[in-house]
């Protein structure tokens, strides 16, 4: 029996956008330990709660945070242009993507707070409505992790400089999921001090 596109593996595909120079850090984020692994391995566990296939766009420290991965991807994207920021990650990831995706979950790297039943909560408001667009409600704004529909990735191609696609989630409606945790981020020692010590124990 042939699979219908809501069947195939590949349908939902999902992002860990991990290319930044994280030069406010001073040293790469991606290597950040987190339990027995790093915040990379973290952050492609929480895309695996979304979907896949689950893809991983490095370009700064790069291949160094490949070698040090433990939780390995599906496949991994050299973002030839990721000192143009966010932008350009985002564009070589959506390119990389199969012709049967019904849209993309974007998750970004330094978001370790944010709990797996709010990703549960994501990933079912998609496939409840593959061609809405669906986000972390960020102060009553669109934000990561989100989701975009097929529909809406040639805005995103459109893309340029050093930000991402919550603009074109906003203009397009996309549901906001409160989720505890997506506002904190890390981008500088101070941030991974006072995020580190709220990260829960190891099960």
């Amino acid at each position: 029996m042939e699979k219908t596109d809501e069947d195939r593996h590949d349908a939902f595909p999902a992002l860990v956008l991990a290319a930044g120079a994280s030069r406010r850090m001073g040293r790469s984020k991606a290597l950040l330990p987190v339990h027995s692994g790093t915040l990379l391995d973290h952050a492609i566990g929480q895309a695996k709660l979304l979907g896949a296939p689950v893809t991983v766009v490095a370009g700064g420290w790069y291949p160094l945070v490949r070698y040090r991965c433990r939780v390995q991807p599906s496949a991994w994207v050299f973002n030839r242009d990721w000192h143009e920021g966010m932008s350009a990650s985002l564009k070589a990831g959506v390119g990389s993507l199969g012709a049967h995706a019904k849209g993309v979950f974007v998750v970004l790297l330094d978001q370790p707070l944010i709990e797996s039943g709010a990703l549960t909560a994501l990933a079912q408001a998609a496939r409840n409505n593959p061609s809405q667009p669906v986000a972390a409600d960020l102060h009553g704004k669109p934000g990561a992790p989100a989701y975009i529909p097929r529909r809406l990735w040639p805005q995103v191609m459109m893309l340029e400089g050093d930000r991402g696609a919550a603009a074109i989630l906003a203009s397009n409606g996309a549901i906001r999921i409160a989720m505890a945790g997506a506002g904190s981020d890390v981008d500088t020692p101070a941030d991974w001090c006072r995020v580190s010590r709220q990260l829960p124990e190891q099960p």
